[in-house]
């Protein structure tokens, strides 16, 4: 199945620091591209996968759960590390929980972590039912677009697959119990808006890591998808300042080829 329009994985070479971003739950690439396109600018080693089962249609998701998400940005770590002497991990959503598993199991090879309205669990008295409800229905209403900005769309599915949301709510379940493992620096920026992760997720992963070195910022004009919203520019901004003082080589002046697909 074709990859949608603008939903293709992203990938730069640059300076011997790198950074992977990790997407959301039925989102695609395209709600990080412009964050992944500012740091390559800024000579960023960068890497924007495309989790399996995304950014095609909801019924390719459906045969897919968290151990291929996982997977996919795990191995995009590993190929990073090897080209790399620092190696940064930011994350939207779902992507956030992606990224906090990762910094769980890999310790002290990720320098740090940037956490945009990082989820934590699926919410509602729905979510209860996910394990019979999975067998009966298929689908319920997407979740793609929280966006305040007039005209800001992400490319994400109008349907969510009941199948990858209970799988999402066992990996919700297994990352916060890894929580404590979680040591690095963190800039975790949230939006007060947030029609699809509540502020409480954030709360919870605050209070649960054991970092000593956090920062949290309020997206006070942006929804879910800030990373296409009125704070956009604020989150680019904050995560190089991140970079610049956790790996003082990030050079602002150097640039590379950015490749898409």
């Amino acid at each position: 199945m074709p990859v949608l329009p603008g939903a293709e994985p992203f990938r730069h070479e640059g300076g011997e620091v790198g950074v992977l971003l990790c997407h959301g739950f039925t989102g695609s690439p395209q709600s990080l591209r412009p964050w992944a396109e500012y740091l390559a600018k800024n000579g960023l080693t960068v890497s924007l996968p495309l989790l399996p089962g995304h950014g095609t249609r909801w019924q390719d998701m459906a045969l897919t759960g968290w151990q291929d998400w996982y997977a996919e940005v795990d191995r995009e770590l590993h190929d990073l590390r090897a080209r790399c002497s620092q190696v940064f991990v930011f994350g939207l959503s779902m992507g956030g929980a992606l990224t906090l598993r990762l910094a769980a199991k890999h310790g002290d090879a990720i320098a740090g972590l940037v956490l945009v309205n990082p989820a934590n669990k699926v919410h509602g008295l729905a979510a209860h039912a996910l394990p019979v409800a999975r067998h009966f229905v298929r689908t319920t209403k997407g979740i793609a677009s929280d966006i305040a900005m007039d005209g800001g769309e992400e490319i994400g599915y109008d349907r969510v697959p009941l199948h990858a949301a209970h799988s999402l709510r066992r990996f919700f379940r297994l990352v916060d119990a890894e929580l404590p493992q979680v040591t690095q620096p963190i800039v975790l920026l949230h939006s007060p808006q947030d029609h699809v992760v509540p502020p409480a997720d954030s709360a919870r992963i605050l209070s649960r890591v054991s970092s000593t070195d956090v920062t949290e910022i309020l997206l006070e004009q942006s929804y879910h998808v800030a990373t296409l919203d009125y704070d956009a520019d604020r989150i680019f901004e904050e995560s190089l300042a991140f970079l610049g003082r956790l790996a003082p080589s990030v050079d602002d002046s150097k640039e590379g080829t950015a490749t898409g697909g």
